[in-house]
């Protein structure tokens, strides 16, 4: 896929089969549940709505299913759930399945098409608390009974707090997570949120920097976000009949306007300070990270492990800020995300072909929650604050499957040290002096992912790196298992001349780049890239030292094993490097770069 982008091109025919693959793959893993079991027909009604509502200074359709259990009217209400599409779905794909198996459990479900998506109106305007925000709050009204859907249709048998306040909870995935906290900021009778597999900070998930200092972009993710913009953009080969008010112009034909400006700037490779002022703006108003203050919401955040597009690292950020201002929150790390992870063979995940809600340790905490804030079960317990997937723990018999739970996330609680001969030592008084150097080619060198591959079913090469263009620090073989939980820091100080004569030009771009990761060395000496994860940093002055974090991972490394830790020059799933810049990293037993792990002892 061409790192430039192309409008009128991305709806030509040529694309048109990437587009539909592309689309399917983007929202096929993104509803909460499987299928309801056919004993579940006959329990509930299904009726389709349609809703105009003025957002973004337009008036569009918003495509909806109401489902209502069989025995609830307004003598006997229910509780009401609402969920939307992951991006590029619709209320007909997967997310049907969260209406069909909370009506099979008495709650009245309303199912609707994400705008811009499916029979849905207006632009797509990445889950905006102004528009896609302020259309699931005129669904809010509709379920209190205070507003009718185009058809006059008016139902009066939500549960309710108040005269137009019903209790409400809202579920999905990736889009149709975010959306969720969007909505909770610009309503507060939503009473619980289940946000799955989203993000904190578009800025951060789009062009990562996982350097302290955020204020410079990082490395453009430009497979995914070009993937996206692709099924965006297509939208007349994914939907017939297309709504008017769904169309923006000839340059940027279905999304909001700033979405477009935001990928050409990524794509461009180009970061002047204007531009990039303007691209984390606007991505962060978009973000849970601008508005999460107004979050009130009791929100179980579920994130998955295998996720190059929305890591670990962006459920952690949206969790520590709901905490730290008194906003009720648990999380769970699942096995599955964006990358995988889905046929992890372990009892108790969360597997959606197998519509496990009541039996999976994941589905049991959704409905937990959901029986706690939308039942008002005092007594019901929604589990500990944390909990984890270890996929080297057999889930067989354990109250918990394979998940782990824990009060708090890990600390930061081992260090090693990078030894100026290769080796990861566990005393800086073991650290060898002295200086090795890579250097970047004008091309990617080296390979974490290929996520366009996976998004469409095609294979994906091994990680690997090539000589000279990376540098490693390896560990003695393990004489314990360690497991590391969370995000692994490291402070780390380079030498590049070249990079310091530009560094300062105005252009973020000029700026080096480097991409961090942790590898499993097996005994065999087999290579494993954790969930083939790494971390772009955008290196904020190569004349001091800098602090950065890893994506954060669940992973055992075993006894006989070895950590490695790498630095390489560029990853083909990012756009990198602007220019040649030759890097040296010197150690000495005083002055050398630090590795931090969250160790779970």
């Amino acid at each position: 896929m061409s790192r430039r982008t192309a409008p009128r091109r991305a709806v030509s025919r040529s694309r048109a089969p990437l587009a539909l693959a592309l689309g399917a793959a983007l929202a096929a893993p993104l509803a909460v549940v499987g299928p309801a079991p056919a004993s579940a027909t006959g329990r509930y009604t299904v009726t389709a709505l349609k809703f105009t509502v003025g957002v973004g200074g337009r008036s569009c359709t918003v495509d909806a299913d109401l489902y209502r259990p069989a025995g609830v009217d307004a003598a006997h209400p229910a509780p009401a759930v609402l969920t939307t599409n992951g991006f590029g779905g619709s209320k007909s794909d997967g997310t049907a399945d969260n209406g069909k198996a909370f009506a099979k459990r008495g709650y009245v479900g309303l199912v609707y098409s994400g705008l811009g998506f499916g029979k849905s109106g207006c632009l797509i305007s990445l889950d905006d608390p102004k528009t896609d925000g302020k259309a699931a709050s005129a669904l809010i009204d509709f379920l209190a009974g205070k507003r009718a859907a185009d058809d006059g249709t008016k139902i009066d048998y939500v549960t309710k707090d108040a005269g137009a306040d019903p209790r409400v909870g809202m579920i999905g995935g990736s889009y149709g997570g975010a959306v969720q906290l969007a909505t909770a900021a610009v309503d507060h009778r939503v009473d619980a949120l289940v946000p799955m597999i989203t993000w904190n900070d578009l800025s951060y998930s789009l062009g990562p920097n996982n350097a302290t200092d955020r204020r410079v972009p990082g490395a453009a993710k430009w497979q995914w976000m070009n993937g996206f913009f692709l099924v965006g953009e297509g939208q007349p080969l994914l939907v017939r009949s297309l709504d008017p008010s769904r169309i923006n112009s000839l340059t940027c034909l279905h999304f909001a306007t700033q979405a477009c400006q935001t990928i050409r700037t990524l794509n461009s490779g180009r970061y002047p300070a204007d531009k990039t002022a303007a691209f984390q703006k606007y991505a962060r108003s978009v973000s849970p990270v601008s508005y999460l203050p107004r979050v009130k919401a009791p929100t179980l955040l579920v994130q998955g492990q295998a996720d190059s597009l929305f890591n670990l690292n962006e459920a952690q950020a949206t969790y520590e800020t709901l905490k730290a201002q008194g906003t009720t929150a648990k999380m769970i790390w699942q096995s599955w995300g964006h990358s995988g992870g889905l046929t992890a063979p372990a009892s108790g995940e969360l597997n959606l072909s197998k519509g496990n809600l009541e039996t999976s340790y994941v589905g049991k905490r959704i409905l937990s929650w959901f029986d706690r804030y939308l039942h008002r079960k005092k007594g019901v317990d929604t589990g500990p604050a944390f909990a984890y997937h270890q996929d080297w723990v057999p889930g067989a018999g354990r109250p918990n499957g394979s998940y782990a739970t824990a009060p708090q996330l890990p600390a930061l609680s081992q260090k090693l040290y990078l030894s100026g001969d290769g080796k990861l030592v566990d005393n800086p008084a073991k650290v060898a002096r002295g200086s090795r150097e890579y250097r970047n080619r004008l091309i990617p060198t080296s390979h974490s992912e290929s996520s366009i591959a996976r998004m469409i079913g095609l294979p994906d090469p091994a990680p690997h790196d090539t000589k000279g263009t990376h540098l490693d620090w390896t560990s003695e073989p393990l004489t314990a298992p360690v497991d590391v939980v969370g995000a692994p820091k490291a402070t780390l100080k380079v030498l590049s001349p070249r990079t310091a004569k530009v560094q300062n030009s105005g252009d973020a771009a000029d700026k080096l780049v480097l991409f961090a990761k942790l590898y499993d060395i097996a005994p065999d000496g087999k290579k494993t890239l954790v969930h083939r994860l790494v971390a772009p940093v955008r290196v904020p002055d190569v004349t001091k030292p800098f602090t950065f974090s890893l994506p954060g991972i669940v992973h055992r490394y075993k006894a006989g094993h070895k950590l490695r830790f790498t630095v390489a020059a560029s990853d083909d799933a990012y756009i990198g490097n602007r220019g040649v810049k030759p890097v040296t990293v010197t150690s000495t037993p005083k002055n050398t770069g630090v590795l931090r792990l969250p160790v779970v002892r």
